[in-house]
């Protein structure tokens, strides 16, 4: 479990992280959102070692994280980092090999990543002749190739078309499901929302939210439910203490004032016919995002 405690960075006048604190726990994917500017980049090359925290400490199981099993962690930064001149199963192989996976090893893994990123048939081409989106699966298999014992991606989803996040969200599952914490960023909400466990939300280098989504979605959920029935619903908005925040015939999502019995309205509903649907709903990820950045 990689866990930071307490971290602050200022750069000249301007304080970048201040006292940020959250854990990515083994086995789970934690989501880091934020605007930019918020502090994600700098958070994230704190871990890495690539920048020190002014205070605060950085811990791996419990003890200082120290540059050995910094090492055997996995990055990707959200700047292409890459030999464009080198082809794609060569530099793989080199960065395999600077994490000290034997040559044999290493060109098997390396053949084994690209084909689980969909990219086998481009393995002996040059990098710069590939797309963007294919250089970015790349720049994702260069931080897989050595087996890492963490994942910290920065930006993965970036520049990919909806078949290619679909194929980099199995790979990241099947690594979580492995037992290795993964920490990724992304402006991609709804990618964060498919993939997390966990959710950390970051704003002005503070922390304002962070914890498993379900909980987090149900700390930020108003009392709000939708309702299919057979005829138009137009009728909700004459029931006291609903709101109708969206209408399209049989199908309304209401949101109810305080004290309002929810099994009420289903019994207002049924009154005048069938009730095909009635559930609660919970916040999406960028409904809590804007609340908690707000």
């Amino acid at each position: 479990m990689l866990q930071l405690d307490h971290v602050r960075r200022s750069f000249g006048g301007r304080t970048a992280l201040d006292d940020v604190s959250f854990d990515v726990a083994d086995g789970r994917l934690t989501g880091f959102v934020g605007a930019n500017g918020a502090g994600k980049t700098t958070t994230m090359r704190i871990v890495l070692g690539v920048l020190a925290a002014d205070s605060g400490e950085v811990r791996w199981d419990g003890s200082p994280l120290g540059d050995e099993v910094r090492r055997s962690f996995g990055y990707m930064p959200e700047e292409r980092g890459l030999y464009p001149k080198m082809t794609v199963v060569d530099q793989l192989v080199y960065l395999a090999r600077l994490h000290g996976v034997g040559r044999a090893a290493a060109k098997r893994r390396s053949l084994e990543v690209l084909d689980r990123l969909g990219l086998a048939d481009r393995a002996r081409d040059k990098l710069d002749s590939l797309s963007l989106g294919n250089q970015q699966r790349v720049q994702i298999a260069a931080a897989l190739v050595h087996e890492p014992r963490m994942l910290v991606l920065d930006e993965p989803f970036s520049g990919l078309d909806p078949i290619a996040v679909d194929v980099v969200v199995a790979v990241l599952r099947e690594r979580a499901s492995a037992g290795v914490p993964v920490l990724f960023s992304s402006h991609q909400l709804d990618v964060v929302e498919r993939l997390c466990d966990d959710l950390v939300v970051i704003a002005d280098g503070t922390v304002r939210a962070a914890g498993p989504r379900h909980e987090l979605q149900a700390r930020f959920a108003r009392a709000r439910w939708r309702i299919v029935v057979d005829d138009d619903a137009g009728w909700l908005r004459d029931e006291p203490g609903v709101t109708v925040v969206e209408l399209d015939g049989p199908v309304s999502l209401v949101e109810l004032a305080a004290g309002v019995d929810d099994q009420a309205v289903l019994a207002a509903g049924l009154r005048r016919g069938p009730v095909r649907s009635f559930h609660p709903v919970l916040p999406r990820l960028a409904e809590i995002f804007e609340e908690v950045v707000r």
